[in-house]
């Protein structure tokens, strides 16, 4: 892994479509941006404003998240998510994250990701398949 300054940014937008609402996943009965939505648009942003600082064979895995959903947001809206590191604990990493559609703030809070190495990881979660625990 290539040192990751502390301050780095993340930025990702999409538009709510009808697969991304809250009757769909279950989550609520209406069909606005669910929240389980909101949370991927914010791993997505972080994981995102990482990916040019990772080794080949590296990836990162969300492990933490601590968010307030606080506005609805109707099908066919523009979301974004705003992303800034702001701790690093050897290969733990804290971000602050925000989302907002077209009419402002409807989600935010702190997420957890941390680095690994691709095979590694994968090898351990085969192994529950064998009943094998790590």
């Amino acid at each position: 892994m290539k040192e990751i300054p502390v301050g780095t940014k993340g930025h990702y937008e999409m538009t709510v479509t009808d697969n991304d609402t809250a009757k769909v996943y279950g989550s609520g009965s209406l069909e606005v941006f669910g929240t389980p939505a909101m949370i991927a648009l914010m791993e997505k942003c972080a994981l995102e404003s990482i990916i040019p600082y990772l080794d080949e064979g590296e990836g990162s895995v969300g492990t933490a998240l601590h968010v307030s959903h606080v506005a609805a947001t109707p099908v066919g809206m523009r979301v974004r998510c705003e992303s800034i590191l702001t701790e690093i604990d050897r290969k733990r990493l804290t971000f602050d994250v925000k989302a907002y559609d077209e009419a402002g703030l409807i989600g935010e809070g702190t997420h957890e990701r941390f680095v690994i190495l691709n095979d590694s990881f994968m090898e351990k979660a085969g192994l529950k398949k064998q009943g094998i625990s790590h």
